[in-house]
């Protein structure tokens, strides 16, 4: 896990059966909502409020995540806009033997809003 720079997880679960397809891989699409919540919640710092997602890009999966595995997922900020984050989150896997092995890597962007859902500045770092 060299690139990941010393950063802490934003999400770490455990992939479950009812999360699986009939042959024991998880669901691309769980995948993908674990990774959105991750990148949320290091927007949702960054941007010291509330944010939504407005894309996800460059969805790539390297490897399946199987049933058993403990699922972690790292977000770092990337870049930042006038209202926009842009963050690049990578979905480690860690299999029942020990070993760690990237599964998936994309990049998200979310925007700050306001209590009426409306786009407001990110505050300076």
């Amino acid at each position: 896990m060299s690139d990941l720079r010393g950063l802490q997880p934003a999400v770490r679960t455990l992939a479950m059966p009812g999360e699986a397809n009939p042959s024991g891989d998880i669901f691309g699409g769980w995948i993908l909502a674990q990774m959105d919540i991750a990148a949320g919640c290091a927007a949702y710092i960054r941007a010291q409020g509330r944010v939504a997602t407005v894309a996800v890009d460059a969805m790539t999966f390297h490897q399946p995540v199987l049933v058993g595995d403990i699922v972690s997922c790292y977000a770092e900020v990337t870049r930042i806009g006038r209202t926009s984050i842009t963050l690049r989150v990578q979905t480690w896997a860690q299999r029942r033997t020990g070993e760690e092995i990237k599964v998936t890597e994309g990049h998200f962007t979310c925007v700050a809003i306001d209590e009426n859902r409306r786009p407001r500045p990110v505050p300076p770092a």
